[in-house]
């Protein structure tokens, strides 16, 4: 609280913050594994670069961004931790993603495996990329139809990983992806977990699963998420695009 008494926006990140790394722990007690497994990446989408900073203050070292108009704005008033690039991407903002992010999220065609390559080496930069697996077949078939949220099959995932593990610029750094909308998240990261494991047997240093969002953390971390993405936990109702 300020000299006034009254509860300021530090102290609900604060505590927002203390709640979350809680969750987090006790997911990992109850899978049987130590919670500094698990990077909580902050999702500071549509919230102002106030709260970026005071994230940065709180310790939080992993911020992420779904939108490149977004990212580019925020990344350069905060360089000091890890920001990732959570959502679809347009090959065409493959360089301004490359510029300030550390990670790429949702590496899902070839296309765009070239243009983060292009972008990785005019910029000098070495860029880990995630590739975002589609879920859709993990759930059951009416959450699947029309709803998936995006991503490469799983049968797709060898061929796909094969480029970016040949490509300049960048680094193979495993799957991340999103319950299907509907389903059962366990499921659904039970299927992914399979993907990664045939993954990391082709490709050893491809460990990471960016997997658990507000709602499903926890099945999440059941299921092997290294990374969980949170937005509405920590920063609270999400304000309109502007």
């Amino acid at each position: 609280m300020n000299d006034a008494g009254v509860t300021t926006r530090e102290d609900e990140l604060r505590d927002n913050l203390r709640l979350v790394r809680e969750r987090i722990q006790a997911a990992c007690t109850a899978a049987g594994r130590p919670a500094d497994d698990v990077t909580l990446v902050a999702i500071t989408k549509t919230f102002p670069i106030s709260d970026v900073r005071a994230l940065a203050a709180l310790g939080v070292r992993d911020l992420g961004e779904n939108r490149e108009q977004e990212l580019k704005a925020k990344a350069p008033d905060c360089q000091d931790v890890t920001w990732h690039f959570v959502g679809q991407l347009q090959t065409n903002k493959a360089r301004s993603v490359v510029r300030h992010a550390a990670v790429v999220h949702s590496v899902d065609r070839a296309s765009l495996v070239a243009a983060l390559s292009k972008a990785a080496v005019a910029e000098e930069r070495v860029v880990r990329c995630l590739l975002q697996v589609s879920l859709a077949s993990f759930g059951p078939r009416d959450a699947a139809t029309g709803r998936a949220r995006g991503g490469v099959e799983p049968e797709d995932v060898a061929e796909l990983a094969a480029g970016v593990a040949a490509a300049d610029g960048l680094e193979l750094g495993g799957v991340m992806a999103v319950a299907p909308l509907g389903g059962d998240p366990g499921e659904a990261f039970a299927g992914l977990r399979e993907v990664a494991s045939r993954l990391r047997s082709e490709h050893a240093g491809a460990d990471w699963i960016s997997a658990g969002m507000s709602g499903d953390l926890d099945a999440a971390i059941r299921h092997g998420a290294t990374h969980v993405r949170l937005g509405r936990a920590l920063l609270g109702t999400r304000p309109p695009l502007g």
